[in-house]
């Protein structure tokens, strides 16, 4: 019974991981076409946001071990792609 619940524990970190990355990245790859563009209102928005996720996230990836950090890498990278295609959406670029 301990067993499985830490193999659900640690499954929920790294998809709460990966959820923190993507969203991060998907931030700042948005940010960069709103800045881009001079989109004040996604700048300001997205702005917040990658300091809100950055700040809780340093500790978690910092002191994590490789699983993680891969888990984290990935959703950086997805998180990036997405932001990209959504942000030239809401631009009126794709």
């Amino acid at each position: 019974m301990k067993n499985t619940q830490n193999m659900s524990k640690m499954k929920q970190d790294k998809t709460s991981i990966f959820i923190t990355a993507f969203l991060q990245v998907f931030l700042v790859s948005a940010n960069t076409l709103f800045i881009a563009n001079l989109f004040y209102p996604g700048i300001i928005i997205a702005g917040f946001g990658i300091s809100w996720f950055w700040s809780g996230n340093v500790k978690k990836i910092s002191f994590s071990g490789i699983k993680t950090r891969l888990v984290y890498s990935f959703g950086a990278t997805i998180g990036g792609v997405s932001g990209v295609i959504v942000s030239s959406f809401i631009n009126g670029k794709f």
